[in-house]
């Protein structure tokens, strides 16, 4: 087996993200070549894979990446303690045996709810390093009242969050806006205090890519501790080409400023096969710190179950049944 180390999710190990003060200039100069990004996307599907007991280690370094979450209007505390449960044991322990991984103590990266699930969530982790992430400031439209917005993310870090997934005001984006943009974050990084701050672009309503790495890089300037694709709910979610500028984006600021900010891709990664792709582009892009849990995240509901399935067909050689790997 491939060796799979530092999986302890609540390790940011790296430095806070203290922004920069804001820079017309920095955000004009922005340009995306939309050719050579679709080109350079186009290399991962199916050209470049992982196999056998890499792929097995691959994929059990996802798992511990995942934001495992649950953001549905029927969501119940016994969903979000049964989601909590799954967090903390996230694949069956006959299959952690044969993995050899039985010492590594894996879980999920987080658990991601909505406010008023916080509480519960942060009850069912208790005695484990998983931190509880909360959707907040409107999510997923982010057009409530500012003031609320704020007293949102002040009462889910009260209520015991370790990170806050904040929602931009995509209008900001489409009218140029960027000023009331980097204000409005820096405003919710202040409201976060220690709670890491994951800055939701909402990049399928951002209209082009030049806008996404605009957002990008002005939610960095602002203080974003992780960038993040999608709310899940948009009808475009995350794809590799956003990906691509996100990541070149996150690049970009580390060289300006040596301060490394996680990324974050979520809404329509399911399948096994979809996250290694996203995993070998953090790797090629970014380098081997973008593989762990402090900088790399998956927001994700059904993917766990996928890569039960196939680290089942590793150790065994048969494909379970959907229902094998119920999700809650």
């Amino acid at each position: 087996m491939a060796t799979i180390s530092k999986l302890n999710p609540s390790e940011h190990s790296h430095d806070r993200n203290p922004g920069l003060p804001f820079s017309l200039d920095a955000i004009e100069d922005i340009h995306v070549n939309l050719s050579a990004v679709e080109r350079r996307a186009n290399t991962l599907p199916g050209r470049r894979t992982v196999k056998k007991e890499y792929q097995a280690a691959w994929l059990l370094k996802a798992i511990s990446c995942i934001d495992l979450t649950t953001l549905s209007g029927d969501d119940t505390l016994g969903r979000v303690r049964r989601l909590c449960a799954k967090a903390r044991q996230p694949v069956r322990p006959d299959l952690i045996d044969a993995l050899g991984m039985q010492d590594k103590h894996l879980t999920t990266g987080a658990v991601c709810v909505y406010h008023t699930m916080v509480e519960t969530a942060v009850e069912a982790l208790q005695g484990t390093n998983i931190p509880v992430a909360a959707v907040s400031t409107g999510f997923p439209a982010g057009l409530s009242p500012f003031d609320l917005r704020v007293q949102e993310i002040e009462a889910s870090v009260a209520a015991g969050a370790k990170e806050i997934d904040i929602v931009i005001t995509r209008g900001h984006v489409l009218t140029g806006n960027w000023q009331a943009l980097y204000d409005e974050i820096k405003i919710f990084r202040e409201a976060c205090g220690e709670a890491h701050l994951k800055a939701i672009l909402g990049t399928g309503e951002l209209v082009t890519l030049r806008n996404v790495a605009k957002a990008s890089m002005i939610a960095m300037m602002a203080g974003a501790d992780f960038i993040k694709t999608s709310t899940g709910k948009e009808s475009v979610n995350a794809t590799l080409p956003v990906s691509l500028v996100m990541i070149r984006a996150i690049r970009a600021y580390e060289e300006m400023t040596g301060i490394k900010i996680g990324y974050k891709p979520a809404g329509g990664i399911s399948t096994a096969k979809d996250v290694l792709n996203y995993q070998i582009l953090m790797k090629e892009e970014l380098g081997n710190d973008w593989l762990q849990p402090d900088l790399f995240r998956i927001g994700a509901s059904s993917l766990l179950a996928d890569i039960e399935r196939q680290l089942e067909h590793y150790v065994t050689g048969r494909y379970s049944a959907d229902f094998r790997h119920p999700m809650g």
